[in-house]
């Protein structure tokens, strides 16, 4: 995905910042200054927003120049020089929206890398999910897989998820939703379709609808083993599985022993504590 295609979120970022404009840099920052300045890391993590940070103050910082001195996903250290800004005092009122995306997205992609790093089994691959911030799912998406996650469903519109209330609201029969997803594969072929199980009698009971995916959801680890089993040794369409629920680092670490092909976490994005990166100015 190019940074441009994030400018829509970048430019709400800058007029909800600026509005009618930067009172005190025009009132303490003489016309003309030229400033330098270098974000640095002030704690360990995974760089994430480098471009577009710097697409921040291509827009609000008309005539800055700015060199990224690290890789987009780089494993970064306490004083590492992340990026160096020269430019107008622009630059001072570009600063807090640049820092504040650069930071969340760091902060999203350390976590993701740190649910990524845990996983004790080939197969087995750590997925986010839609708990994102409002207006902002495409930006930590992109974090979640620059820290090695996979990204989940976009939204309700590229892969049906069949919850609780679905099987609910359709009668909780296998029969009942049977109908719908043939219905659901008529109207919408190729669509992807993933069916929530809470148990093993509902996974015995839903597992010939041919899901392409059965997430077990709050399961415990002994009903989830007896669940994976029975999926891989199933001789009818076999689809992926998926473990969710309260997933924490320990859990996941615990859970990929099984071999399960996903394991979604809603805390890579809703749970992300910004990295912290400063930015110094100086004039020349």
């Amino acid at each position: 995905m190019g940074v441009k295609e994030f400018d829509a979120v970048i430019k709400a970022a800058l007029r909800e910042d600026i509005g009618s404009g930067d009172v005190t840099t025009r009132f303490f920052v003489p016309l003309g200054t030229r400033f330098y300045g270098e974000m640095r890391a002030k704690d360990k993590g995974i760089v994430c927003g480098l471009e577009v940070a710097r697409r921040v103050f291509e827009l609000a910082a008309k005539g800055s120049r700015v060199k990224i001195a690290v890789k987009e996903g780089a494993r970064i250290k306490k004083g590492d020089v992340l990026m160096k800004i020269e430019g107008p005092a622009s630059i001072l009122t570009a600063e807090r929206t640049a820092l504040n995306f650069l930071q969340h997205m760091s902060g999203v992609a350390t976590r993701a890398a740190l649910f990524t790093a845990v996983v004790k089994h080939p197969r087995t691959k750590i997925y986010d999910t839609r708990k994102t911030l409002p207006g902002l799912r495409a930006i930590e998406k992109y974090a979640a897989a620059c820290g090695g996650a996979r990204n989940h469903r976009l939204g309700l519109y590229d892969m049906a998820m069949i919850k609780d209330n679905h099987v609910a609201l359709a009668g909780g029969s296998a029969e009942a939703l049977a109908r719908r997803i043939k219905a659901m594969r008529r109207a919408k072929p190729g669509l992807k379709i993933e069916l929530e199980v809470q148990s093993l009698a509902q996974l015995k009971a839903f597992l010939h609808l041919g899901a392409d995916v059965i997430m077990l959801d709050n399961m415990g680890y002994a009903a989830m083993k007896k669940a994976i089993a029975l999926i891989r040794s199933y001789k009818g369409k076999r689809p992926e599985i998926e473990i969710s629920g309260g997933v924490d680092l320990k859990k996941a670490a615990r859970y990929s022993r099984l071999g399960p092909d996903r394991i979604s976490v809603g805390s890579i994005t809703s749970g992300a504590k910004p990295l912290d990166i400063s930015f110094e100015v100086k004039t020349k």
